[in-house]
């Protein structure tokens, strides 16, 4: 058909009353492109497509049909006229109308139809927004006989939400938890509830309510709800889990801003435990009886009681002695039970110093407290036992310095111990250790004398100390102390230096030199350096010098024509002025002999 073809769409609603009521609610055209048609009622739009280019040049299709609004879950009756598609030169010849695609011939087919002589759309049954939003038609007018057609024209049905959709809550029930004694605006949790409706639109706007609590205590409003975000903080003071351990909040979702459809859910908050139970003894006084001198000794057990959670750090206690022993004779721990504190004796008691103690003690939870609390403390009255000391010497290692040539039968030194008891008891003494039997000992006055002479040089003596151990006995009571006694004895010069006299053997023709050590068992001052010189004409054989900074006798012995047997007499002076003189027998021989080091021995 050589004249372009015009497509009215025009409303047709099969009622009236629903035509107005959509023209009120925003269903329908836009303004662009509708204007006034004499041919139709003046009260329905008439949409006029642009005249056609002269010739058989096609236009460009750059005007848009604006969409179809129509709502979704609409009752019908079906089918339900939608718009009137006509042609402008439907009176001049006879016009018939199809429509293609998705709802028409295409999956779901049928869901829109066309009378073909009037051009009336119909749906033929409710739409669902949340299962499709739009459609795509495209709608086509032939001419009857001359077999022409228009291009086909594009129509949008567009699915308006109607609201059908209530909120659902993502789970039911949410649960939380809060610690107890929570301070009101602490979150707690956050619930979401969901809306198929469209999204940005009033239908999908979700509010949140709290519409009841249990159980409601302390308060009735312990909780608030943000009606945005759904987020649930605490709303009052007083959230006690040993009171009350659980709350269940009733909640609602509603749409429209909460004005609209709604849900209901629950929201399940656990208490969690808070250190806000200090621990408290059971006793606050406590009197107990403690042997003196034992260490690690059981004092007293003090139980306490926490109402927090069994096991939990908020439960477990520890403890200290804030008070009444500053020398740290006692110390305490957790029991076994962690409700338990220990006190044990840390050093020995002593009940001639101090017989009594009033200590004062603390006890908190592994963790600090949640809120301020009042901490609990106990006294404990600690009554010393007398028991029955063992006496003491003083001091306990007493030094004493005397001449190695004391003589025999010589006061040396006076030792006594005390009893610390305060009924004192007679002491009797004993000599417990003397390995070279030098000394005796008074039994009652504990004066320590002399019996046989004293040696510096003895074996008994380590780097010139003898070690004497005295006992001191009560005479009524099994009970002894010990004390030590270090003599220091001073040197005296009472030994002279000594040579290795053994006789020697030399090669008469190569005799070589001996060199001879000498030793002195006094110490220094009365050793080394020694000095050297040969007597009654022995150094006709030889000479004698010091070697070895004066500990070492150098003899150098002469060559011999003969075999020779003769003595040579030495005297050795230590640095102390004593001396001793040697006789050494030295034999010469002519035989074939060899050396050994600087002697010459038979072959």
């Amino acid at each position: 058909m050589a004249s372009h073809i015009t497509i009215f769409l025009i409303w047709g609603w099969a009622l009236g009353r629903i035509s107005e009521t959509l023209q009120s609610e925003g269903f329908g055209h836009e303004d662009a492109a509708i204007v006034s048609q004499p041919k139709y009622t003046a009260s329905l739009p008439v949409l006029e497509f642009p005249k056609p280019l002269v010739g058989l040049v096609r236009r460009k299709r750059d005007w848009v049909v604006p969409p179809i609004n129509f709502p979704e879950n609409d009752r019908g009756p079906f089918p339900k006229n939608m718009v009137h598609i006509r042609s402008n030169y439907d009176k001049e010849v006879k016009i018939q109308y199809s429509i293609t695609g998705p709802g028409a011939d295409q999956p779901p087919v049928g869901l829109f139809t066309v009378d073909k002589n009037s051009g009336l759309l119909y749906v033929t049954q409710r739409l669902d927004r949340e299962r499709q939003d739009r459609y795509v038609l495209l709608a086509h007018a032939v001419a009857v006989g001359a077999g022409t057609a228009e291009e086909p024209m594009e129509i949008i049905v567009k699915v308006i939400d109607m609201n059908d959709n209530k909120p659902v809550f993502t789970q039911d029930p949410f649960t939380g938890t809060v610690p107890e004694a929570s301070l009101p605006g602490s979150e707690v949790m956050q619930v979401t509830a969901t809306d198929a409706d469209e999204p940005g639109s009033a239908n999908s706007d979700v509010r949140y309510t709290i519409i009841n609590q249990e159980p409601e205590l302390p308060s009735r409003n312990m909780f608030v709800m943000n009606p945005v975000t759904g987020g649930i903080r605490v709303n009052a003071a007083g959230l006690d889990r040993e009171k009350i351990p659980k709350y269940t909040l009733e909640i609602q979702a509603a749409d429209m801003e909460g004005n609209g459809l709604t849900c209901f859910g629950k929201s399940i908050i656990t208490v969690t435990d808070s250190n806000d139970i200090a621990p408290q003894f059971e006793k606050s006084l406590n009197t107990v009886s403690v042997p003196e001198n034992k260490v690690n000794a059981l004092v007293v057990k003090m139980p306490v009681n926490d109402g927090d959670e069994p096991h939990s750090s908020n439960w477990a206690t520890k403890y200290r002695i804030v008070d009444g022993d500053p020398g740290g004779m006692f110390t305490v721990s957790t029991g076994p039970s962690r409700l338990e504190g220990i006190i044990t004796t840390a050093k020995p008691l002593d009940f001639e110093k101090d017989n009594r103690y009033t200590l004062l003690v603390t006890v908190e939870n592994e963790v600090p407290f949640a809120t301020p609390l009042p901490t609990s403390t106990a006294t404990v009255q600690v009554n010393v036992e007398d028991r029955n000391d063992v006496p003491v010497f003083d001091p306990v290692e007493k030094v004493v310095s005397v001449s190695e040539h004391l003589s025999v039968d010589s006061d040396l030194v006076l030792y006594t111990a005390i009893d610390p008891d305060i009924m004192a008891h007679k002491l009797m003494y004993r000599m417990d250790r003397d390995p070279a039997k030098w000394l005796d000992i008074n039994s009652v006055t504990g004066m320590i004398k002399t019996k046989h002479p004293l040696d510096r040089e003895s074996p008994f003596v380590k780097d010139g100390k003898y070690r004497v151990i005295i006992l001191a006995i009560e005479d009524e009571i099994p009970a002894t102390g010990t004390g030590t006694i270090l003599i220091e004895l001073e040197d005296v010069n009472d030994n002279a230096p000594t040579i290795d006299d053994t006789p020697l053997k030399l090669c008469n023709q190569d005799p070589r030199l001996v060199r001879l050590a000498v030793k002195d068992r006094d110490g220094p001052g009365f050793a080394e350096p020694f000095s050297v010189e040969l007597l009654e004409g022995s150094n006709m054989y030889c000479t004698a010098q010091m070697y070895e900074k004066g500990t070492v006798v150098e003899l150098t012995f002469k060559a011999m024509r003969e075999q020779r047997n003769f003595y040579i007499n030495l005297r050795v002076t230590d640095a102390g002025g004593l001396n001793q003189d040697h006789v050494i027998h030295v034999t010469m021989n002519e035989d074939s002999c060899m050396t050994w080091g600087d002697f010459c021995v038979r072959s």
